[in-house]
């Protein structure tokens, strides 16, 4: 662990673009590096690599190709120190939060859109810490969410441990999932009309763009998951695109992104009032990262005349919406934070979704 923490404290200090991720569940943290900082972007999602894309999918998505980097695995299992939350005056942004909240509900009633997602930023010093101290954390602290620390000179760094799915493919089989729905958790969970409403518009809406599309797919019953401290409301839906010759990754992605779940409903309206009435640029927040166009390979039951298994090397993407984040600039943390608003939110509670949001970052940083 010492020596992935100092390759990438090198790179860091380099000012060389790189990645460090873990996936949920597993024990392992990938590296890819870049020799140079250069800047790639996505044209066609046909490239290979670790793909950092943005809220607004009208603006560029950056990529760290495999084809210029290198990647390793490393076992986590160091011991942390205890940690200690900040905890910051937030009267004035309670207050801002509140009447942005309020415009939400009244645009909402007035029947501009059915449901938008609205957020703020709250602002942590960390002078005590460096990017790959947090990240080491995170690691420890979310072994089942997405956690990892993204940099590049010309885009600044991030860090993050999501818990949202947007897309996973292998060739032409795919899975997403519509997450929504945000209370603090505990053994028993009893949701609320404007939770499950709020999943709902979610779930109908992937579903309605796949059917639209031809895409075959299934979807479970909606359950409740945790994450961290939080539970959300959790459909899955899985499917292939074999029989629709038109639909690629990419049209996929753009069906899926932004959903109603980081956006709202109808998306474009929704987000027309995000981009018009949240008083920052949200950057990367809510976008979606991950690994785009990965090969891997596995072996078949099937016997050719040797008697010997067939490998096979598929193409995949794991890509993760960019929720739980903080973006990490002179030394202060920016901690990225929102909540789906319908007719019946109430602004109180939902500057309260978004403290508890926020504490899943917070958590990592020593006062």
């Amino acid at each position: 662990m010492k020596e992935l923490l100092a390759k990438i404290e090198s790179q860091y200090a380099n000012k060389l673009p790189f990645v460090a991720y873990r996936k949920p569940g597993d024990s392992e943290v990938h590296l890819v590096f870049q020799n140079d900082n250069k800047l790639h972007t996505i044209n066609d999602y046909n490239e290979c690599g670790f793909v950092f894309a943005p809220f607004n999918d009208e603006k560029e998505a950056v990529l760290i190709p495999f084809e210029n980097s290198f990647s390793e695995a490393y076992q986590t299992n160091t011991l942390i120190d205890e940690i200690i939350p900040s905890v910051l005056d937030q009267e004035l942004a309670k207050e801002s939060h509140k009447k942005l909240v309020t415009k939400g509900v009244n645009s909402i009633t007035k029947g501009t859109v059915n449901k938008v997602v609205l957020s703020r930023i709250e602002t942590c010093s960390i002078h005590k810490d460096t990017p790959i101290t947090l990240f080491k954390r995170a690691l420890h602290t979310y072994s089942t969410a997405f956690v990892y620390v993204w940099y590049h000179p010309k885009k600044g760094c991030w860090l993050g441990a999501t818990p949202e799915v947007l897309l996973k493919t292998r060739n032409k089989q795919f899975k997403t999932m519509a997450l929504a729905g945000t209370k603090l958790y505990e053994p028993t969970i009893t949701w609320g009309l404007k939770e499950k409403e709020e999943q709902q518009i979610v779930t109908d809406y992937i579903a309605k763009k796949l059917l639209d599309e031809g895409i075959k797919f299934k979807q479970s019953e909606p359950y409740t998951v945790q994450a961290g401290h939080l539970a959300h409301i959790r459909t899955d839906i899985t499917g292939s695109f074999t029989a629709a010759p038109n639909v690629n990754i990419k049209k996929i992605i753009s069906v899926l992104h932004p959903t109603p779940a980081v956006c709202g409903f109808p998306k474009e309206k929704a987000k027309e009032f995000i981009l018009e009435n949240e008083d920052y640029d949200r950057l990367f927040y809510t976008g979606f990262l991950g690994e785009l166009n990965k090969e891997s390979s596995r072996k078949n039951n099937r016997r050719n005349t040797e008697n010997k298994a067939y490998n096979f090397t598929a193409k995949t993407s794991e890509l993760y919406v960019n929720l739980r984040c903080m973006q990490i600039k002179n030394n202060q943390a920016l901690i990225y934070v929102g909540g789906g608003i319908t007719a019946s939110s109430d602004p109180e509670k939902e500057f309260l979704e978004t403290c508890n949001k926020a504490k899943t970052m917070k958590k990592l940083i020593k006062s």
